[in-house]
């Protein structure tokens, strides 16, 4: 309730009554409504409101403090981590958006012949994802599930673009990730955990873990180097607009 999953008229038939209620309501259903045996039909629905609750905020206090990870109840430490971890986030969101944009610059101003094995290998790849994921959500026998290859076929072509224009820049101008730079990445991931340096071992204790790290400074590289030799203006946004993108 509340969150626009329900037809409205639950929600007005809800609002202002008390526990113990009994509401009557009709309820029209879409014509192109997914269960075809009401679809276009007008239903009568009877709700009852068992409970009704609210919530509680709590005290902001040393209890509170320490339900959130702070030993001592420190509020201030708590409100200094707060900040830190806030202010961390949103850098980290700015580069994903700044990163983003310098790709599809790359994109836009690069015209790149497309090797059509390297398509079609894609094409499997993210194929095979989609079914994975279908999985992962419960839908049975996914991985027998037919998929049309077109369905993928511009998601995978703008990869394969991106791709070879990235590993040309790399290779052209030496944006390869060094040691440091990913010994950086990799802290700067493991910051935000209670134990970094266990995060920061796990990260180590992988090659496949430190080569996804490894990807990801090739491409922060790739997007420093679009920025430094294009013409940029700066753009203010707010909070909420920062943490709204993706």
């Amino acid at each position: 309730m509340g969150e626009g999953r329900m037809f409205p008229e639950f929600e007005t038939a809800a609002r202002g009554q008390k526990a113990g209620a009994t509401v009557n309501f009709d309820l029209h259903f879409p014509e192109d409504y997914q269960g075809r045996e009401v679809a276009g039909k007008t239903a009568q629905f009877s709700l009852t409101v068992l409970k009704v609750e609210a919530p509680r905020l709590p005290e902001l206090d040393a209890d509170f403090a320490k339900a959130l990870g702070i030993a001592d109840g420190d509020m201030q430490k708590l409100r200094d981590d707060i900040r830190k971890n806030l202010e961390r986030e949103i850098a980290s969101r700015l580069a994903a958006r700044n990163k983003q944009a310098a790709m599809e610059a790359l994109l836009k101003v690069n015209s790149v012949d497309l090797p059509s094995s390297i398509v079609n290998s894609e094409i499997e790849q993210l194929m095979a994802s989609a079914r994975r994921d279908l999985q992962s959500r419960g839908v049975k026998d996914a991985d027998k599930l037919p998929l049309s290859a077109d369905l993928f076929r511009e998601q995978a072509e703008r990869r394969v673009r991106l791709g070879l224009i990235v590993a040309e820049l790399v290779k052209q101008n030496e944006l390869h990730a060094k040691p440091e730079q990913v010994r950086a990445h990799v802290e700067s991931l493991a910051a935000s955990y209670e134990t970094p340096q266990d995060v920061i071992r796990w990260y180590y204790g992988d090659a496949q873990r430190l080569s996804e790290v490894e990807s990801l400074v090739i491409e922060n590289n790739v997007a420093d180097f679009v920025f430094a030799q294009a013409k940029t203006t700066d753009k203010a946004l707010s909070f909420d607009d920062v943490m709204q993108s993706a």
